[in-house]
């Protein structure tokens, strides 16, 4: 018995030696065609991971752009905001020293108006006053020249002629005075 125990045993073994021959040739054709494969899928698996790697960068950057870009943006626009506020501080400033100005002009050229007509009118009214001068002294002037041709002088404080000699024509009370 022992023999025929040993005998199914021994078949046993065989058809399990067999089925694990079996199996091992399956799995090594299997091992083969997964070796056959392996480089493809490491080539796709590759590109795909290669592929998601600037999608990963790009938004690994962008994030870490974005904060910083957003808070220069927002600068820029406050900086933007406080450069117009000044500008139209400026405009109003501008506006003002030119309303000032022209009213400065105006002034001026009033207060240089009157001036001239002032001097005009203080000219105009020297000159009249000078010629009514001149005319009521020009009876004066003739005089002394008359006086300045004639030979006179003060004796003890009165006037005094030398009257010509010859042709003593007489003006009512007058004699001609001899000129010198």
């Amino acid at each position: 018995m022992n023999e025929e125990k040993s005998m199914v045993l021994v078949s046993k073994i065989a058809a399990l030696v067999e089925q694990f021959d079996r199996r091992c040739e399956l799995a090594s054709g299997q091992l083969r065609h997964l070796a056959q494969q392996m480089p493809g899928v490491v080539r796709q698996s590759a590109d795909e991971h290669f592929r998601r790697i600037p999608d990963e960068v790009m938004g690994g950057v962008r994030s870490g752009i974005e904060r910083p870009v957003a808070a220069y943006e927002q600068r820029l626009r406050e900086a933007g905001e406080r450069l117009q506020q000044a500008s139209k501080a400026l405009t109003s400033q501008l506006q003002r020293a030119e309303t000032l100005h022209r009213q400065l002009i105006w002034k001026v050229a009033g207060i240089t108006l009157g001036s001239l007509a002032l001097l005009l009118a203080g000219g105009g009214w020297l000159s009249w006053h000078y010629y009514e001068e001149i005319r009521k002294s020009q009876v004066s002037a003739d005089l002394l020249k008359a006086y300045n041709q004639a030979d006179v002088t003060l004796c003890d404080g009165r006037l005094c002629a030398k009257v010509g000699k010859k042709d003593r024509q007489r003006f009512g009370e007058y004699v001609l005075v001899e000129s010198r």
